[in-house]
């Protein structure tokens, strides 16, 4: 198939697989770790109790777990998809559960170092949340940067800052604006993590939010709807007020959301993923009888119903030529 956008490829959307192929000749696999982090919204330095939708459990693999150590982790994962996905020759080391950056120097150098030392392993995501970066930190990963490759993932959540009270992120969007420029200003690879949904926040203020996340300086975003997971404290209120959330009631209302924030979303964006998915033993309320795969599938056919691709008004907004995408050929 002739490739006609400009991320080289024919689908409509800059697509995370897509671009690790071609950043890395091969398909690459993430292989998530749990070391054992807490947060400061959660160890009482900011707040206590975490995000109110929070529940790690819900999206960590069976081979992860903190009683562990980071080499058994990370090698019974690869163990894991190499059964899996018998196509990956390469092997990302994904710190994934709560705020990977929140130890000392010391702590993180020897934690990262050894799972790069594991065999397969090329390279780092490290999740986290702005507030918890500091200026010899990002220097440090700089640093490791010019070595590996390295990806510090950001939770944004929201553009919002009512709604991060709300959930008790405890941290401003201006941290994170200003955490982003920080790591963008020592060439590490950014990455941002969204949520729609979020209690008080209407469709009108999701959508808006897409402009504002299109002049953050990212590389990456992941994009999730909100799930409400059990035993949290999103899912009590969830229970006494549940129009309280602007929760979409089916897939297809969620993909035709999704396909007015795409073709708004900077097109230089990989777009790593639409929507989320979690055991449905974890969910309370809505649960789509999914998998993402197929979520995509879906996504991609209505995109392609509507002739339309990632950043296709945001091109028309912001550039003179929109012309390099050329969809006729």
């Amino acid at each position: 198939m002739t490739a006609h956008f400009p991320w080289g490829t024919a689908r409509r959307f800059n697509a995370y697989p897509d671009y690790m192929r071609k950043l890395f000749g091969t398909r690459v696999q993430k292989v998530a770790i749990d070391a054992g982090f807490t947060c400061p919204n959660r160890d009482g330095t900011k707040g206590w109790g975490g995000c109110t939708y929070c529940s790690n459990e819900a999206f960590n693999p069976s081979y992860c777990s903190a009683s562990k150590s980071i080499t058994q982790q990370v090698s019974e994962g690869i163990e894991f998809h190499r059964n899996r996905y018998r196509r990956a020759l390469g092997y990302i080391a994904y710190f994934q559960a709560y705020t990977n950056t929140y130890k000392s120097l010391e702590e993180l150098d020897k934690m990262y170092s050894e799972a790069l030392a594991v065999e397969g392993v090329t390279g780092l995501i490290i999740g986290t949340r702005p507030d918890a970066v500091d200026d010899k930190k990002l220097d440090y990963l700089a640093k490791l940067a010019e070595k590996t490759y390295l990806v510090i993932e950001y939770g944004i959540e929201s553009v919002y800052n009512k709604t991060l009270e709300r959930v008790n992120r405890c941290h401003t969007f201006e941290e994170t604006v200003i955490a982003l420029e920080k790591t963008a200003a020592r060439h590490i690879r950014t990455g941002g993590h969204f949520i729609f949904g979020l209690p008080g926040e209407t469709r009108e203020e999701m959508l808006k939010s897409v402009a504002v996340i299109s002049q953050l300086p990212l590389d990456a975003v992941k994009f999730h709807q909100l799930q409400i997971f059990k035993g949290t404290v999103m899912a009590g209120e969830y229970q006494v007020h549940p129009e309280n959330f602007s929760l979409f009631n089916d897939l297809d209302e969620y993909l035709e959301f999704m396909v007015s924030c795409i073709e708004n979303l900077n097109p230089g964006f990989v777009v790593e993923r639409i929507a989320g998915e979690a055991p449905p033993r974890y969910c309370e309320g809505i649960v789509w009888d999914l998998r993402n795969d197929q979520i995509l599938v879906k996504f991609e056919k209505l995109l392609e119903k509507r002739n339309t691709w990632q950043g296709k008004k945001w091109l028309e907004r912001n550039c003179a030529d929109s012309q390099i995408f050329n969809t006729t050929k």
